[in-house]
C-alpha cells in the first residue's frame, strides 16, 4: 500500500470542490485549547499544570517538564497530543510525592516556550483521553475564502455536521505509518514492535475512513441503515437500530444521534444487516489489515460517522482573503476533517504525526 486515498468530501456533491487556501502560515494561525470538564482538587502528590506552548509537540513538553523536575517522563501525564506547528493549551501532570516542584519551574519552562497558566495539586495522574473537547481558532487565507460559496459551505457544516474522518496526520507523511502498520500486521503484530499501539491505531483508523468514505459517496453517512449502531450526541452511549423509523430518522436529522462505524477488532462478527455487511466487506478489500488486527487481539470499538461543530463562529479578517473560524470538537475528532470541506488540500505537512493517537 503506497500513499493514501483521497476520501470523498461531503459538500462536493452539491457545491463542488473547494478552492485552495492556507491555514497554517504561522503557529498563531492554528490555536487549540484542550477542555476538561473537571478541575484538580487542590491536594495530592501530582502537580497539574495548565500550559500554553508554541511550535512544539506534547511529548517535547513532557520531556522538558520531566527533566526540570528530575523525574522520569513516565510519571508525567497528559490527556491528548497536540499539533506542533500551533499555539496550544493543555494540562500536564507530574508526580512529586512528598516534595515541591522547583521554585523556578515556571520561569525555566518559559525560557523553553512553555507558559504556565494555572497549577494545582491532585491525587491522581492525568490519564490519556479524559479531556472532553478541543476548542480550535483557525485563520484561513487564500482564494477559497473569497469565493461566493464559502459562507454556504460553513453554514452547511454548522447545520449538518462533518464526516468524522481521521486526519491525514494519523497516517504519517505520504502514508508511511500505514505502510509500516501493514508490514507489521502481515508478519504478526507484537507489542514490542509497537509499544504505544500507534500502528494498530493507524490501521483501524484507515479502515474506518474507508467505510466512512463509502457511505459519504453513497449519501447515507448521516442517515440510519438497518443494523446501524448509533451513538448519542455528547456521549459514547450506543444502541443498535434494527429498522430505522420516522422518530429515529428525525433525531438523526437534528444531530441528536449519529450512525457509527467500526474500529476493527478481534471480536467483530457481522450479521446480515445492511450496515454490518458494509463493515464485513472491509475484510474482502483489506484482508492483511483485518486479519492482522484480529490476530493482535485488539477489541473492536465504535466511532461516530459524523461530528458536529460546537459553538461555531466566523469572523472576517482585515483582508478580503482572510477569515477566522472557531469551533469545538469532541476528543479524537480532527480539525483537518472540517477544513477539508472548506478549502482544497489543507497543509498538514508540518502537523505532529502522532497527534490524537491516544484519543480513539
Amino acid at each position: 500500500m503506497t500513499g493514501l486515498p483521497v476520501w470523498p468530501r461531503y459538500l462536493d456533491a452539491t457545491l463542488g470542490a473547494p478552492s485552495p487556501a492556507s491555514f497554517r502560515l504561522s503557529p498563531e494561525d492554528f490555536r487549540v485549547d484542550e477542555q476538561l470538564d473537571f478541575k484538580p482538587e487542590g491536594q495530592g502528590e501530582h502537580l497539574w499544570l495548565r500550559i500554553e506552548k508554541r511550535n512544539q509537540t506534547t511529548l517535547e513538553a513532557v520531556r522538558q517538564l520531566a527533566r526540570l523536575c528530575n523525574v522520569s517522563p513516565k510519571v508525567v501525564g497528559y490527556s491528548g497530543m497536540k499539533d506542533r506547528v500551533a499555539v496550544t493549551r493543555q494540562w500536564l501532570s507530574v508526580q512529586l510525592p512528598g516534595r515541591d516542584a522547583p521554585d523556578d519551574l515556571a520561569a525555566q519552562l518559559a525560557t523553553l516556550g512553555i507558559t504556565v497558566l494555572e497549577q494545582a495539586r491532585h491525587p491522581r495522574k492525568l490519564k490519556r483521553g479524559v479531556h472532553r473537547t478541543n476548542r480550535f481558532i483557525l485563520r484561513l487565507q487564500g482564494e477559497a475564502v473569497e469565493q461566493h460559496d464559502f459562507h454556504a459551505r460553513w453554514e452547511m457544516l454548522c447545520r449538518e455536521g462533518v464526516p468524522n474522518y481521521f486526519g491525514p496526520q494519523r497516517f504519517g507523511a505520504n502514508g508511511r505509518n500505514l505502510q509500516r502498520a501493514e508490514a507489521l500486521l502481515a508478519r504478526g503484530w507484537r507489542k514490542r514492535d509497537d509499544r504505544q499501539g500507534m500502528l494498530l491505531s493507524c490501521a483501524r483508523s484507515f479502515l474506518f475512513n474507508e467505510l466512512l468514505g463509502q457511505r459519504v459517496a453513497s449519501g447515507d453517512w448521516q442517515t440510519l441503515l438497518e443494523g446501524d449502531t448509533v451513538m448519542l450526541e455528547g456521549t459514547h452511549s450506543l444502541f443498535r437500530v434494527e429498522q430505522p423509523d420516522a422518530t429515529l430518522n428525525e433525531r438523526a436529522a437534528k444531530c441528536d444521534i449519529h450512525p457509527t462505524g467500526l474500529l476493527w477488532g478481534a471480536d467483530f462478527s457481522a450479521d446480515h444487516s445492511v450496515a454490518q455487511r458494509l463493515e464485513a466487506a472491509l475484510a474482502e478489500r483489506h484482508p492483511v489489515l483485518t486479519a492482522g488486527l484480529a490476530q493482535s487481539g485488539v477489541k473492536s470499538a465504535r466511532r461516530a460517522l459524523r461530528v458536529c461543530l460546537d459553538a461555531p463562529a466566523l469572523e472576517r479578517g482585515q483582508r478580503n482573503d482572510e477569515v477566522v473560524v472557531s469551533f469545538s470538537l469532541p476528543r479524537g475528532a480532527f480539525a483537518t476533517a472540517v477544513l477539508s470541506e472548506l478549502i482544497t488540500q489543507p497543509d498538514v505537512a508540518n502537523t505532529d504525526t502522532l497527534a490524537g493517537i491516544n484519543n480513539i
